[in-house]
């Protein structure tokens, strides 16, 4: 089977290997990646990141000319995406940039006009409802009569469009996986004694933005109400949040057991992530945000929470988004927003060691079984045979 799959995403190799994986598969898979030449992220970044040509045999990256560098709706690509299309000639032609990407319109007018035959997929995150003024609205009403299957990162994703009156198949599942080799249960003494970490502690650890929608007052006040508990707080990463947290612990008395580390590589989250005894993501929906055709906010997936699940660490989360779907029966989940819920779910995990024990193992299988780049190549594949065998 020949695939193409079109994203700025996989400018980053660490992003690839759930495709890599899949050109793995079996025999007779080839995986096209076509890339923006040049992108811009913006944000922490900025910088211009110029894209490479990889050939590793029946898995390729190929960087083809782009106009817009750093708009994701509005990427497309130059005349040399004519030629890699008619020498391909892909089966499965699948675009990562959402229903109204222009990228997407691109390549089904190009499927047709090649004459290729492919069917026509796209990827997306978005979890809200949403209103389109034209001509948006027309595009993306052409993207989804000419889509023969979605692959929706969340249920949420996949329940608004069939309310935006798709009828075709739809796949929920994460864009990209968890990499078991790095993401796998370790000690780490050195870490731990270097952050005053005892094993009389009970870590309660999160990773992500101090941001309000992430939910860390909520947890903060989570633990005040536990106070009487040995715990102590890992915080990883940066934002807005932190001086509220810093004057929130000294305000306490906790400041001795709150523990921030910022900005450490990917690489190196698992080692802070084994060091936890749970980790919490307590997102928060919120309606503050305001973007072109929507309002507010909510978790598309928290793929934090696979990590832990590989590192066998029990999870706990709120339930906003993605996260109850994504945790299932195998963590806590409490209601968002709620800190004396949250202190609950906290409280057993401390004073059942059985439990915390019996959910770590079964978030590392879940995680195994359905979360691996491989696990979801798997699934990403089942799904393009479905489609590539209908009529």
């Amino acid at each position: 089977m020949k695939i193409l799959v079109a994203s700025h995403t996989y400018i980053v190799d660490l992003n690839c290997e759930k495709l890599r994986a899949l050109s793995q598969l079996e025999p007779g898979i080839e995986v096209t990646v076509v890339v923006p030449k040049v992108w811009k992220p913006g944000g922490v970044q900025n910088k211009i990141i110029e894209s490479q040509y990889r050939d590793e045999g029946t898995f390729k990256v190929v960087p083809v000319a782009n106009f817009s560098q750093n708009h994701q709706g509005l990427l497309t690509f130059g005349a040399d995406l004519i030629s890699l299309l008619q020498q391909f000639h892909p089966q499965i032609i699948q675009v990562e940039q959402g229903s109204r990407g222009l990228a997407y319109t691109q390549m089904i007018v190009l499927n047709q006009l090649l004459g290729l035959k492919a069917k026509n997929i796209f990827f997306t995150w978005w979890n809200l409802p949403y209103e389109l003024n034209l001509p948006v609205a027309l595009l993306e009403k052409y993207n989804l009569n000419h889509s023969h299957g979605i692959i929706s990162g969340n249920q949420d994703g996949a329940e608004i469009l069939k309310q935006r009156g798709y009828q075709g198949a739809i796949k929920v599942m994460p864009q990209l996986g968890v990499d078991e080799t790095l993401f796998t249960p370790q000690t780490q003494p050195e870490l731990a004694a270097k952050l005053g970490i005892t094993s009389n502690d009970f870590v309660v650890g999160f990773v992500g933005r101090f941001v309000p929608e992430k939910g860390l007052l909520t947890l903060f006040q989570s633990l005040v109400i536990l106070r009487d508990k040995p715990w102590k707080l890992l915080l990883l990463g940066r934002g807005i949040l932190k001086d509220e947290l810093v004057k929130l612990a000294a305000e306490n008395n906790l400041q001795d057991r709150v523990i921030f580390v910022e900005s450490v590589p990917h690489d190196e989250v698992a080692n802070y992530i084994n060091l936890m005894n749970t980790l919490v993501l307590p997102s928060e929906t919120t309606y503050d945000f305001k973007t072109i055709t929507s309002v507010g906010w909510k978790e598309q997936f928290g793929h934090v929470l696979i990590e832990a699940m590989a590192c066998k660490v029990p999870v706990v989360g709120s339930d906003s988004g993605e996260i109850p779907y994504v945790i299932g029966d195998v963590g806590l989940v409490f209601p968002e927003g709620k800190p004396q819920a949250l202190a609950d779910c906290l409280r057993q995990l401390i004073e059942k060691p059985d439990l915390a024990d019996n959910l770590a193992e079964l978030g590392y299988q879940k995680a195994m079984n359905q979360y691996t780049n491989k696990a979801l190549a798997k699934q990403q594949f089942d799904f393009y045979q479905e489609l590539v065998n209908s009529h």
